[in-house]
């Protein structure tokens, strides 16, 4: 019985490997995809055709892979129906209409990593572009020290982000009964963002993190807090 169920989901996992590659990427080409997941070709080949045939994967006039309407759609879905997002898009909208700069939400994700999962865009001509559905490492950045509660009294993290050496980042959690739900990341040009800005900006977005922490303590079930807790 046990080697029957290792068929299936090995197969599961490698399906899933390669839709991770697929969505880390704008396109992707097979033979890539096959060398990061670390599959033969053909392999690759068979479940990358039966996700195509799903809708959850297309293949464009090149023959490269990308993510398809099926796996857009329940990405939608599934962003669309995660409370800490439906909470914190209002405040977005206002540290954007206060700062001018782009701000996100991000939460923890695998392997010491965080997710972006919302963002509302900046006004400025010069502005962050989107990292919804990015990860990035949460050592050395600033939305890594704010998703493992390392604001030290202030509220917030600021740093000279180190992916993006000319961008600064100002991070604040959003704290619950159950840890830390998420965080809320402003980022801008560094040269529109010298110490007072950032003290004023920092000040803003740990004010709004609060807030959205108070509601999510009132809106939150019960029934998430052991999950929540261990997980955020």
């Amino acid at each position: 019985m046990a080697h029957t169920a290792a068929g299936p989901t090995r197969t599961v996992d490698r399906a899933l490997g390669l839709l991770a590659e697929v969505c880390a990427e704008e396109s992707i080409g097979l033979t890539e995809a096959a060398r990061r997941t670390g599959l033969p070709v053909s392999t690759a080949l068979r479940l990358l055709r039966t996700l195509e045939t799903s809708g959850f994967v297309v293949r464009d006039a090149s023959g490269a892979f990308a993510a398809g309407n099926r796996l857009i759609q329940l990405g939608a879905f599934a962003l669309g129906r995660h409370s800490i997002l439906r909470l914190a898009q209002p405040a977005m909208r206002r540290i954007v209409a206060r700062t001018g700069e782009s701000t996100y939400l991000a939460i923890l994700g695998t392997n010491n990593s965080a997710i972006y999962i919302g963002m509302v865009e900046g006004t400025h001509a010069v502005r962050h572009v989107s990292w919804i559905g990015h990860t990035v490492p949460l050592a050395g950045l600033a939305i890594g020290r704010a998703l493992r509660g390392e604001d030290e009294g202030d509220g917030y993290v600021a740093e000279r982000d180190r992916l993006e050496p000319d961008v600064t980042a100002i991070a604040a959690p959003i704290r619950w009964s159950g840890g830390i739900a998420g965080a809320l990341n402003l980022l801008g040009p560094t040269y529109r963002i010298d110490d007072e800005t950032l003290n004023g900006y920092g000040r803003i977005v740990a004010d709004e993190a609060d807030a959205i922490g108070r509601q999510y303590r009132r809106s939150a079930p019960a029934s998430m807090a052991p999950k929540e807790a261990s997980g955020l």
